[in-house]
């Protein structure tokens, strides 16, 4: 993203640093007389706005104020020519408390950055637009967040917004793309008309792979298959996909990517088209072509390369199970070369440019604890998919236009493999995990899933910490955590038994404060005794213990006792247990692990 953020006053300074550290703004400036031009004021630019505007307007698509909102609607006034080509615009008081969308909420994304920094800053929102008021769908702008690209113009994407506005009835006509949209409370306010149903023109849209309506938001969805003659023009490849294109009424915009034959991965032609469109090209080996059942099989072709098709077999192959040619082979040739093309069209979309996977901790319950981090994450994403109980305790932060995909607690590894396909489709998921994600949670298995995907067709991803039910329950009794400690799960699913009493083994050596997960279920219940026989063997029986129940959730609850003393059917599969070491107090009901600062 190009954008930049300018401070009206010496007062915003720290909030352009801060800003300046986030994906949204690249340069920052402090307002100044002309006098000041070039000076920096702790590393900022000094500028006046005006001069800035001048230089960077048409380059930028955001710009941040730090001040007051009179004064930026002055400085922008006379800048101002379109919604489809200004620059988003957002105004932020100098206390962070209230951040303002201001222009570009819909075909700019700026309502989207803008949430994403109020968590981020801690600020409130400030909108006055019907789809914020009312749960509309941004009916011009919600495609971009589910990998579409927008055509038809703007006056007519206009005119339905003021249908919507004045409450008419919106119709959608979807042929093609990921449909999850329509969960949503803002898509359930839209009615769907099927392929056979007449429509309204002046009061639908469609989403859909053809150039042929007034509206259209295009998906991903199709596939080029490519066989040429060895250094084939990019011009002659380019111009004859657009004459195939526009006689079958195919959008440019929905091309997902080029695919074509193993030994055209130098062929200069296809190589600088895929560069020049920034799409992806999938190779196929001939081995893999000849399995494909084409309707134009070519004996000329089988004896040069091997495989009976190029194009044909190609395309279907790219565009994967449940695809279908939609346009038959077409030879085209010039001087230049010859080009064979053709077109198939795949159920799913694909965008993993465009896709990114947020693997969020939502902490141990109350979603005070969920950090600013996350809360930013959660902004930024159109899906959220989790065990139900962990979305029911977040789902207060979540917008109408979001979608939730709930599963049960032993679904993990198709939780993972969901968000990577959606992401492959170019839309950005948030994978939720409770507590700390890397702790026991889904880190570790989307990014082994992630890490058998080929580098080039993987989506973005991110980890975003949380706060454990480990530190939560370790600060409600106090500071056991003092010195060094470890964690271990009693969960003998996915790890032997005998590695975990290897494990609480080395831990009692080194007199490790020890937390145990997962100590017990009606399934595993002989676990835990052991694990605390274990411990008696080298603690004393008066070692205190912690059990924390329910930590950040309405019924929580905690209990000290001793290693002698644990009431092991008071503990389930909710309680985190704390095992003091050597050193480890319990006064007052203060849990305390010593550093030994008393000591120098």
């Amino acid at each position: 993203m190009k954008g930049i953020a300018i401070g009206l006053s010496n007062n915003s300074k720290e909030i352009l640093k801060r800003l300046k550290k986030t994906e949204f703004v690249k340069y920052i400036y402090i307002a100044g007389s002309s006098k000041d031009n070039g000076k920096e004021y702790e590393l900022i630019q000094v500028q006046k706005p005006r001069e800035i505007l001048l230089e960077k307007w048409k380059e930028i698509d955001l710009i941040i104020f730090i001040g007051s909102i009179a004064a930026s609607i002055r400085i922008i006034n006379s800048f101002l020519t379109s919604k489809d080509q200004d620059p988003g615009v957002i105004v932020i008081d100098n206390k962070c408390s209230k951040i303002i969308p201001l222009i570009g909420l819909h075909r700019s994304n700026t309502k989207n950055i803008a949430c994403q920094i109020a968590n981020l800053l801690g600020g409130e929102i400030i909108e006055t637009n019907n789809s914020n008021d009312q749960s509309f769908l941004n009916l011009d702008a919600f495609g971009n967040q589910w990998g579409w690209k927008r055509s038809g113009k703007t006056k007519d994407w206009s005119k339905l917004v003021i249908k919507q506005a004045k409450n008419e009835e919106i119709f959608c006509k979807q042929l093609s793309g990921n449909s999850l949209w329509k969960t949503s409370e803002s898509g359930e306010t839209i009615n769907q008309i099927n392929e056979t149903e007449t429509e309204n023109p002046d009061s639908t849209f469609h989403v859909s792979i053809f150039e042929d309506n007034k509206r259209n938001w295009h998906p991903p969805v199709l596939w080029i298959g490519i066989g040429c003659e060895r250094n084939t023009s990019k011009e002659l490849i380019a111009n004859s996909l657009n004459n195939f294109l526009e006689s079958g009424n195919l959008s440019q915009q929905s091309i997902a990517g080029f695919a074509t034959i193993d030994i055209k991965r130098d062929e200069k032609g296809i190589l600088e088209l895929s560069e020049e469109k920034n799409l992806p090209i999938k190779f196929f080996s001939k081995e893999d072509l000849s399995t494909i059942i084409v309707p134009n099989p070519s004996n000329v072709v089988q004896k040069e390369i091997g495989t009976p098709s190029v194009a044909e077999a190609s395309c279907l192959l790219a565009a994967g199970e449940e695809s279908k040619l939609l346009e038959e082979k077409r030879i085209f040739k010039n001087q230049s070369g010859a080009v064979t093309i053709a077109i198939a069209e795949s159920k799913n979309q694909y965008n993993p440019t465009h896709g990114e996977i947020h693997i969020i901790g939502s902490g141990p319950g109350d979603i005070s604890f969920l950090t600013n981090d996350a809360k930013k994450a959660l902004a930024r994403c159109t899906v959220w998919i989790g065990y139900k109980m962990y979305l029911d305790l977040i789902k207060p932060l979540k917008r109408s236009d979001q979608v939730l995909i709930e599963s049960k607690l032993t679904e993990e590894k198709d939780r993972c493999n969901k968000a990577i396909k959606l992401a492959e489709e170019g839309i950005k998921v948030a994978l939720i995990s409770s507590g700390e994600s890397g702790f026991y949670g889904m880190a570790g298995l989307l990014l082994e899933l992630l890490q058998k995907l080929k580098k080039e067709y993987r989506p973005y991803f991110q980890v975003h910490p949380g706060v454990s039910s480990m530190q939560l329950a370790a600060a409600i009794s106090g500071a056991p955590l003092m010195n060094d400690f470890c964690s271990i799960s009693l969960s003998d699913k996915l790890t032997p038994w005998s590695l975990i009493e290897k494990r609480i083994e080395g831990a009692l050596v080194g007199d490790f404060v020890i937390a145990l997960f997962n100590p017990q279920s009606i399934e595993r219940n002989w676990q835990l005794k052991s694990a605390i026989d274990l411990c008696l063997k080298s603690k004393k029986g008066d070692t205190p213990v912690l059990i924390a129940r329910q930590v950040g959730r309405e019924n929580q609850s905690k209990n000290f006792c001793t290693l002698n003393t644990i009431p092991f059917q008071e503990i389930d599969m909710l309680s985190i247990i704390i095992i003091g070491n050597s050193q480890t107090t319990l006064i007052d009901e203060i849990f305390l692990t010593p550093r030994g600062y008393l000591q120098n």
